[in-house]
């Protein structure tokens, strides 16, 4: 009988937990970059502040978070790499506006 060869406790669940642990991170780094995009639009577009003083800000917010939560290098070289294309994407902005 199935019932009987049960074993409260022997079951391998190290995939399971490499499953949840993985949700969880994703959840973390998906969560974080959804509040760095709306805070950096936040910040610059419906308050008005300059747009490099609001990715500054944005950038050293997502640093110390990615420090606090222990993230790691790659949340660093995301973060980096995010200024880096909202710095390309305001070039574009500027070279658009001077043709316009």
């Amino acid at each position: 009988m199935a019932a009987s060869e049960y074993h409260r406790g022997d079951m391998d669940i190290s995939a399971q937990k490499a499953t949840w642990d993985g949700f969880m991170v994703g959840s973390i780094w998906g969560s974080l970059l959804i509040i760095l995009t709306v805070g950096y639009a936040t910040l610059a577009v419906a308050i008005g502040m300059n747009w490099m003083i609001a990715l500054g800000l944005m950038a050293v917010f997502g640093i110390v978070s990615g420090l606090v939560m222990n993230l790691g290098g790659r949340w660093m070289a995301t973060v980096v790499l995010m200024v880096v294309l909202a710095l390309i994407v305001q070039l574009f902005i500027a070279l658009f506006g001077l043709v316009l």
